[in-house]
C-alpha cells in the first residue's frame, strides 16, 4: 500500500509538473500569436501584407518569401527594366518567336482572354502609345505621334504558341505593357505562398490589387473603396472574406494639362487618349489576375457596357464611380428592390 501510495504520489506530482509546463508553453504561444504586418515597394507600387501567425520568426520567413514574389515578377514583367523578360519580348518578338517563362506566358494568356471578353477594351499592346506618356514630367504625345502609334495597338497581332511557349508579334512597332494585369498576378502568387505555409488569415495588396485569404479570425475583412477625389475618404466600405479586389482609378497616375484636363494612365485603345466619363472601377472576384484585368476593361467600357459584361460573369461584381460621381453596381451588389 505504501509503495502504491508513494507511486501514486510520485505520478501525481509528475503529472502536475508536465501539465504546468504545457500550460506555460501554451500561454507563451498564445502571447506570441498575433497579426504580423509588413510593407515593401516593388513593381512601382507599395506592397502591404498582414497575416496571423503564432511564431514571429517563422512569420518573418514567410513574409520574406511572399515579398520576394513581387520583386521576381518585377524583374520578369516590368517595362521599365531593360533586362526584364517583357523588354526582351518587346525588342525581339517582331523578328522571331521569343521563348518566355511560364509566369509571363500565363499572364499573356489571361490578357488575351480579357481582351476577347471586352472586345478590345483591354489591350496590353496599348504600350505602343502608352510609352509616349510621361506623367512625372507631365508630357503627353502630340496628335501626330498618336496617329503614328495607334496602328500598332491590336491584341490580335500578339501570337501565342502554346506548344512552344513562345510569343511573336505580327508587326514591328507593337509594344506590350502589363501594368494593368501583372500586379494582380503577383498578388495571387503571394497568396499561394501563404497557403503553402499554412496561413489561413491574411490580407495582401499591391497598389489597387488585393487578395483576402480567409476572414479576419471570425470577422470579415473591412475593405474601403477610396473616393476618387479624396485621399482620406472612402466611397464604399465592404465586409469581405476569401476575395480578390482590384480598383482602377484616374487618380493613380495623372497630371492636369494646360487646358485643365486630367491626363491619366488608363487609355482608350482606339484613340490612345485617357478615358473620360469614369473616375474609378472596383472589381470583386475569386483571383486578382482576373479582377486586375477586368477593372481596366470596365473602366474603358464605361458603366453601361462594363456592367453588361460583368453581369454575364459568374462570381464577379463591380462598383463604378462615373465622372458625375454617381455610383453604379453590378447585379450581385444591388439591393433586391433595385434589381426588379
Amino acid at each position: 500500500m505504501r509503495r502504491q501510495g508513494f507511486g501514486h504520489f510520485f505520478l501525481t506530482n509528475w503529472a502536475v509538473k508536465v501539465l504546468s509546463g504545457l500550460l506555460l508553453i501554451s500561454c507563451s504561444a498564445a502571447a506570441q500569436a498575433e497579426w504580423h504586418r509588413y510593407t515593401d515597394t516593388a513593381m512601382t507600387t507599395p506592397i502591404n501584407l498582414e497575416f496571423w501567425s503564432e511564431d514571429p520568426e517563422r512569420a518573418d520567413r514567410i513574409a520574406e518569401d511572399v515579398l520576394a514574389v513581387f520583386h521576381r515578377i518585377d524583374r520578369t514583367m516590368s517595362r521599365y527594366r531593360e533586362d526584364s523578360e517583357l523588354s526582351a519580348v518587346n525588342r525581339l518578338a517582331a523578328r522571331e518567336p521569343v521563348p518566355v517563362s511560364a509566369d509571363l506566358f500565363n499572364v499573356l494568356k489571361k490578357a488575351r482572354e480579357v481582351s476577347e471578353l471586352s472586345r478590345g477594351a483591354f489591350d496590353i499592346s496599348f504600350g505602343s502609345v502608352g510609352f509616349l506618356y510621361d506623367y512625372r514630367a507631365e508630357q503627353q504625345p502630340t496628335a501626330e505621334q498618336l496617329d503614328a502609334g495607334l496602328g500598332f495597338i491590336n491584341y490580335r497581332d500578339i501570337f501565342l504558341n502554346h506548344e512552344d511557349q513562345t510569343v511573336r508579334f505580327r508587326q514591328d512597332g507593337l509594344k506590350l505593357d502589363l501594368g494593368g494585369i501583372a500586379k494582380g498576378f503577383a498578388v495571387d502568387l503571394g497568396v499561394a505562398v501563404l497557403r503553402q505555409a499554412g496561413v489561413r488569415h491574411a490580407q495582401l495588396s499591391a497598389g489597387g490589387d488585393m487578395r483576402l485569404l480567409g476572414d479576419r479570425r471570425s470577422r470579415p475583412w473591412v475593405v474601403g473603396v477610396r473616393d476618387p477625389r479624396s485621399e482620406d475618404r472612402n466611397a464604399v466600405v465592404l465586409p469581405l472574406a476569401d476575395s480578390a479586389v482590384s480598383t482602377s482609378g484616374d487618380y493613380e497616375r495623372f497630371f492636369i494639362d494646360e487646358a485643365g484636363e486630367r491626363v491619366h494612365h488608363i487609355l482608350v485603345p482606339t484613340t490612345g487618349k485617357p478615358v473620360r466619363g469614369v473616375q474609378s472601377v472596383t472589381i470583386l472576384g475569386a483571383d486578382a489576375l482576373t479582377t486586375d484585368g477586368l477593372s481596366t476593361a470596365v473602366f474603358v467600357l464605361g458603366p453601361e457596357k462594363g456592367l453588361d459584361m460583368i453581369d454575364r460573369l459568374p462570381g464577379v461584381d463591380a462598383i463604378i464611380i462615373d465622372a458625375d460621381r454617381r455610383m453604379h453596381y453590378s447585379e450581385g451588389l444591388r439591393p433586391p428592390e433595385a434589381s426588379q
